[in-house]
């Protein structure tokens, strides 16, 4: 076999330009002039925009942060809703209404030493002070870290 044996399987079939009059008309669907008209057009992605808009920290992911908010809890509101040796957790005080709904899921729940606690009670998933520590443990509460 030699190169002037070898014929081609396929019909040459030319690639449409577009923009360039021939079969679909002058402004081959692109409209007229303007951005998206021009050969190259290439709009840039609004996720783009938005990443380069955000405060990148250092040593932080920064895509995806969210910042949680901190309840603030005191003894007396819980010496008030609770009854004696009940378990106080997010989940307890949303049902007593310490805590917003909406903010449920992301937050983060400090019981703080203000007023007195006459109960023993169980804390757990909670930050505690030193202070509300001291009187839980006076009182025979527990408290989990």
């Amino acid at each position: 076999m030699q190169l002037h044996n070898i014929q081609q399987n396929k019909k040459n079939r030319k690639s449409i330009r577009v923009g360039r009059g021939g079969k679909r008309g002058t402004y081959s669907g692109r409209g007229v002039k303007g951005q998206k008209a021009r050969a190259g057009n290439r709009v840039r992605p609004a996720i783009r925009d938005l990443i380069l808009r955000t405060p990148k920290l250092r040593g932080q992911a920064f895509w995806g942060r969210q910042a949680k908010t901190v309840f603030i809890v005191n003894l007396d509101q819980i010496e008030k809703k609770f009854k004696q040796k009940e378990l106080i957790n997010p989940k307890t005080l949303l049902n007593n209404g310490l805590i917003p709904a909406a903010y449920a899921k992301n937050a983060i729940v400090k019981i703080l030493g203000d007023g007195e606690i006459t109960k023993p009670h169980e804390f757990r998933g909670v930050k505690v002070s030193a202070k509300a520590k001291e009187k839980i443990k006076a009182q025979g509460g527990v408290v989990h870290d």
